[in-house]
């Protein structure tokens, strides 16, 4: 089972002062993640996470140099390495794809170009580093497409497109590299069904893994994320990874850590009206339980297609300075309101940066 861990936000959190602690030793995060069973790590890019004065747009800015030198770290330490494409700026999700800086005004067509050359070069210029990714996810959480307007939903013909430009891109880099691509909302079945099927039939491109993001508090409870995995496994014939999935350890305010006053902070993505209907609770242990439930379903995909998760950002600790979206961030991607760190009731450490029982169960599934 892929035992895998997003910490994009690593190199920032370090450098605003985060550390890591097992059983009351400190350690470099990646050393405790091995000894905890975890095999893989997922890191994001970004194409120029940067505003035109050069302001970071927050969150990791997760641009080359910073995604080669964690993937470095990473592949040294015998981890696999997923590569998380975005092809934006910032952040690209089901609510936002936009279109780099460096490519505003080109048509369908120059996009899917420009797809391909990015996709290309930064692989290329990975494998010249000594940091080759294992496996390549084209676009982030596509559920609605990507580099809008031409790439939204219902275009699909645009969207097999682009996206199939980029898994050429990996084919003729490395034709050895495994492609995912994924979707957000992991237990709604129809719309697996609705984009892959039109995906498949406007010509896209084959590739080998399908991504599922689930977050318990957006998504439904466990048992619709199984029944889709069931299901999509055996009509699409593909390997499934559970691409993005957390679950809080608390709903404890973190305000001291990040030095911010309320008037600053966007607060928890876990809002106290989504923990109502949660079949776990906001514990240590409610988290370690979800865990231990989220690995057996994984388990009981058909065909043995069920191959492990992707924790999304699981030391994403609090500390001023690291947070999800700069004022240059949230102006870039259009998202008036405050920063913060939204998401370090989430993590595997504590606000501390000592280690959560779930990483036990994690290692300790079989």
């Amino acid at each position: 089972m892929i035992r895998g861990m997003d910490i994009s936000s690593l190199a920032e959190v370090e450098q605003c002062g985060g550390k890591f602690f097992d059983g009351g030793r400190e350690m470099d995060l990646l050393q405790i993640l091995k000894s905890y069973g975890v095999n893989y790590i997922r890191l994001r890019l970004w194409n120029d996470p940067y505003a035109e004065d050069g302001s970071p747009y927050g969150a990791g800015c997760s641009d080359f140099g910073t995604t080669l030198s964690l993937a470095k770290r990473a592949l040294l330490q015998g981890f696999g390495f997923l590569l998380d494409l975005h092809y934006s700026d910032f952040w690209a999700d089901p609510g936002k794809q936009t279109v780099p800086k460096a490519w505003r005004g080109l048509d369908a067509q120059g996009l899917e170009q420009a797809v391909y050359d990015f996709t290309k070069r930064t692989l290329e210029d990975f494998r010249a580093a000594g940091a080759m990714p294992t496996m390549v996810a084209v676009g982030n959480e596509l559920s609605n497409g990507l580099l809008w307007p031409y790439g939204k939903t219902p275009h699909y013909n645009t969207i097999a497109s682009l996206v199939s430009a980029g898994i050429r891109a990996v084919r003729d880099v490395d034709g050895a590299l495994s492609v995912m691509l994924h979707l957000d909302n992991g237990g709604d079945n129809d719309l697996y069904r609705r984009w892959f099927d039109n995906y498949f039939a406007n010509g896209g491109e084959d590739f080998e893994w399908i991504g599922l993001s689930y977050y318990p508090f957006w998504h439904g409870n466990l048992a619709a994320l199984e029944a889709n995995m069931q299901d999509i496994a055996v009509r699409y014939k593909k390997d499934l990874i559970v691409a993005e999935v957390s679950m809080g350890f608390t709903m404890d305010d973190y305000q001291e850590y990040e030095g911010l006053c309320d008037a600053q902070r966007k607060g928890y993505a876990t809002k106290p009206e989504l923990t109502a209907g949660l079949d776990y609770p906001m514990t240590k242990q409610g988290q370690a339980d979800f865990m231990y439930d989220l690995m057996t379903r994984i388990r009981k995909v058909p065909q043995q297609r069920g191959k492990g998760f992707f924790y999304w950002e699981p030391a994403w600790l609090p500390r001023h300075g690291s947070e999800w979206a700069t004022a240059a961030g949230r102006e870039y991607i259009g998202e008036p309101g405050k920063g913060g760190n939204e998401w370090a009731n989430q993590a595997l450490f504590d606000y501390e940066g000592n280690a959560l029982p779930a990483l036990g169960v994690i290692r300790d599934f079989c």
